[in-house]
């Protein structure tokens, strides 16, 4: 496409798992005494969104707008990822607090670049405050032109089933970004985009690129979803549309980090699409997204303007 379409009127309702992303960066160098481990002196702490929360910010650096709803603790980290998405302009986030669980944290530990370990903590969500997240996504459904699920397996979509019969009985697209090898309660969505590995965990392996578009088309019309698009790592991206396929082939470039590059595929998708694109053009849009990010550390976000610069515009 030659011109990127007007993001700024663009209403994108975001629903899923949010994290605090935390990362502890420093050096190493020497063994520890007490074990065959490296010891790391941190010398800097940075903490981003991560999750769906992740998904949220990157739409509101295209200059979208995100409402987010999610649940967190009553705890330090909740607050903690509260205040950072009040940073972010064109990003309303709708947390619940609930007492029984912890806030989701991904500590990371950073030496030269290089990730040492990952710790998490976690706890699912309680019922009752569920309920009242459900009852949040149908006063704000009305508002939005796009809708995302991103699942990241932690308890935060109990009623996906619901909201999807909801978003799309009100005429709006529903996107997802799946988790785990149950892929029934999706059924009826617009658009899924697992990565190839969550795809093969579905669907198997495939020996060709004929039984590749066989298992996606099988999978597509099994769950009655309007496309299916899988991203491929350097391999690019297929989107699998009734009878259709269309390959779009990775952006050459030096790959940092691809953590987080799932959630800017799904936001540049649902932004381009709120504003009025068509899904190949939207995954065109993606895909560019998707190799900038992965050239930056950590969660990280795309905004309207790099789109633009990458685009020679």
């Amino acid at each position: 496409m030659k011109t990127l379409p007007e993001f700024k009127n663009a209403k994108v309702l975001i629903v899923g798992d949010v994290m605090l992303d935390r990362y502890w960066f420093g050096d190493v160098n020497r063994i520890s005494p007490e074990a065959p481990v490296p010891v790391l002196k941190v010398d800097r702490v940075e903490e981003r969104p991560g999750g769906a929360a992740n998904v949220a910010r990157n739409i509101a650096a295209m200059g979208a707008q995100a409402t987010l709803l999610s649940v967190v603790g009553n705890d330090e980290a909740g607050a903690c990822l509260e205040n950072l998405l009040k940073e972010h302009d064109h990003l309303n986030a709708l947390l619940h607090r609930d007492d029984t669980i912890s806030t989701i944290i991904k500590l990371r530990a950073i030496a030269r670049h290089q990730q040492l370990l990952r710790i998490d903590f976690e706890t699912w969500p309680s019922h009752e405050v569920l309920k009242a997240k459900l009852a949040d996504f149908h006063a704000q459904l009305p508002q939005a032109d796009a809708v995302i699920l991103s699942d990241y397996g932690k308890g935060g979509l109990a009623h996906i089933a619901e909201m999807i019969e909801s978003a799309r009985a009100a005429g709006k697209p529903v996107l997802i970004d799946p988790k785990g090898d149950d892929y029934a309660r999706y059924s009826g969505a617009t658009l899924l985009t697992p990565n190839r590995s969550e795809f093969r965990e579905v669907a198997g392996s495939w020996q060709d690129e004929d039984e590749l578009n066989s298992k996606a088309e099988k999978l597509r019309a099994e769950l009655k979803l309007d496309a299916l698009l899988v991203t491929r790592s350097e391999d690019g991206m297929s989107l699998y549309r009734p009878d259709k396929v269309l390959n779009e082939p990775s952006q050459t470039r030096e790959v940092f980090d691809v953590s987080g590059a799932g959630d800017t595929v799904i936001a540049a998708l649902a932004v381009m699409m709120a504003s009025g694109a068509d899904l190949p053009d939207a995954m065109s849009i993606a895909n560019r997204a998707a190799g900038i990010v992965v050239g930056k550390l950590g969660t990280a976000v795309v905004s309207r303007e790099e789109i633009i610069q990458d685009m020679g515009l």
